[in-house]
């Protein structure tokens, strides 16, 4: 028997049954839990090192301020979104969507060259569950076969102990999530104020934190794996943006294949060959041993032997977990890597920079050009006016005629701001009423104005005025409303 070529090794042309059904799901349709072997390896470790750098962050987030501001703030409740320490108002609307467009074609571009490379390294479903929750049970309840034999067992006083040990650092860490999400909406302090006032001062607040701890521990102590697979669109996105170049966790079926375990190989100065103990010497086995330590490994219960699958995240734990059995029986690594099936097929470097990609690494460009520009260059102050409501005009001495006005000022700059107001046309007059307020960086001010024209300067019952907002005499923004007269006669 020889060696396969790609062809018939390819696991394409093999049977995709295990396309049918869902490794966590059992036929009759109940849960089938997944308990992976605790990985370990050099990918692992760099996976720890980056969830430290990024667990810091998001914790310390809400705490870290640019120029006064919060790092990052998206309170939907009062319309107030800080990104970096920018402040971004209501009307800045058309830059928040020009930036979601972006980030949306991002994803594409990302996603079709690297795959599920975000959900295995960076996303904080996987961060939280392996690098956190895991971790706890692993340290209380022992690695798989420790927890299988665990859950098997009849309850007693070392189960029930590990068990609410467990299960109360899970809620626990839930309650730092929560509080740590709540920061990001509602800003630190609002969480401190909630954290120290009683439940029945702040029955909202004190409810919506604890439906956000329910909720986190909830996903991370019974949901888990089900998230990526079931719940997150971004893994149903990937099915129709990784193609055959898309880099990802990949088995090599060409040097894989076929498979057999160590005990039907020969072995030669204690390396393990592809020659089997007895039979033709001509057949001739791949590097795979069947031992399906990428399978114990895996977070979500598959077998990435059989090509990519929707299911795989991309966390690598499958490629450490080959690589030390490849070690120690005297075969090169990665027979697991991460690489694109065309590279394996054509026994290549990938080549990811298809055609496709160039299309959408265009779109991505024009428009973060697009976004970038006009984030540059949006007016340092926004400013509203509009006529009171409910009031007509005042007719004045001298034939002349005033309206009110309230004029809202939103300064978009870090530093302190003094604005000046003038009427382009028609030309009037503006008097202020009350001081003339300086408007702080990133906040806004209101102030009542109103404007005076002469009769003369009417065009009928609703005349179109234009005012310029100038500082240190440079014009920043000009804005256009009405003033109520008499209708003019002819």
């Amino acid at each position: 028997m020889s060696k396969p070529n790609k062809e018939e090794a390819n696991p394409k042309t093999h049977d995709e049954s295990y396309r049918d059904f869902v490794s966590t799901i059992t036929e009759d349709g109940k849960r089938n839990w997944i308990y992976p072997k605790k990985p370990s390896g050099r990918l692992y470790k760099l996976r720890t090192y980056l969830s430290w750098l990024l667990l810091g962050f998001l914790f310390a987030g809400p705490f870290i301020t640019i120029n006064g501001n919060p790092l990052l703030l998206l309170n939907i409740f009062e319309r107030t979104f800080v990104v970096f320490g920018v402040v971004f108002w209501p009307q800045d609307f058309y830059l928040f969507f020009l930036a979601m467009m972006t980030f949306i074609v991002f994803i594409v571009l990302f996603t079709a060259i690297w795959g599920r490379l975000f959900c295995g390294w960076i996303c904080p479903q996987t961060i939280f569950m392996e690098m956190l929750f895991r971790k706890i049970e692993y340290w209380i309840e022992g690695d798989a076969n420790q927890q299988k034999r665990l859950n098997a067992a009849p309850m007693d006083r070392t189960k029930f102990i590990k068990k609410t040990s467990k299960h109360a650092l899970f809620i626990l860490l839930a309650l730092a999530i929560a509080h740590t999400f709540m920061a990001y909406i509602i800003g630190k302090d609002q969480v401190l104020e909630i954290v120290s006032a009683g439940p029945a001062e702040n029955l909202g607040g004190f409810i919506a934190t604890m439906v956000f701890t329910g909720l986190f521990y909830g996903v991370f102590a019974r949901f888990r794996e089900q998230v990526c697979i079931v719940a997150c669109p971004y893994g149903r996105l990937q099915s129709v943006l990784v193609d055959d170049d898309s880099i990802a966790v990949t088995y090599d079926f060409a040097r894989g294949e076929g498979r057999a375990k160590v005990g039907k190989r020969k072995k030669e100065d204690g390396v393990v060959t592809n020659m089997p103990r007895k039979g033709p010497e001509e057949e001739v086995y791949g590097d795979c041993i069947d031992c399906e330590q990428c399978v114990k490994v895996c977070p979500t219960g598959i077998d990435i032997r059989n090509g990519i699958q929707l299911e795989c995240i991309n966390c690598t734990a499958c490629i450490d977990a080959c690589n030390d059995v490849m070690r120690k029986i005297g075969k090169p690594e990665e027979l697991i890597t991460y690489t694109s099936y065309n590279s394996v097929v054509e026994g290549t470097k990938p080549n990811f920079f298809t055609t496709r990609v160039k299309a959408y690494l265009a779109v991505f460009a024009l428009l973060f050009s697009i976004f970038l520009y006009l984030f540059v260059t949006r007016p340092e102050v926004y400013t509203v006016i509009l006529r009171e409501p409910g009031m007509l005009y005042n007719e004045l001495p001298g034939d002349r005629f005033s309206n009110f006005y309230n004029a809202r000022f939103f300064n978009k700059t870090f530093d302190d701001m003094n604005v000046e107001l003038r009427l382009h046309f028609p030309s009037g007059e503006i008097q202020w009423l009350g001081d003339q307020r300086t408007i702080p960086g990133q906040q806004q001010v209101e102030n009542r104005i109103m404007v005076f024209l002469e009769r003369d300067q009417l065009t009928g019952a609703q005349t179109q005025v234009e005012f310029g907002v100038y500082r240190d005499g440079k014009l920043l923004q000009t804005l256009q409303t009405g003033f109520i007269g008499p209708q003019v006669r002819e």
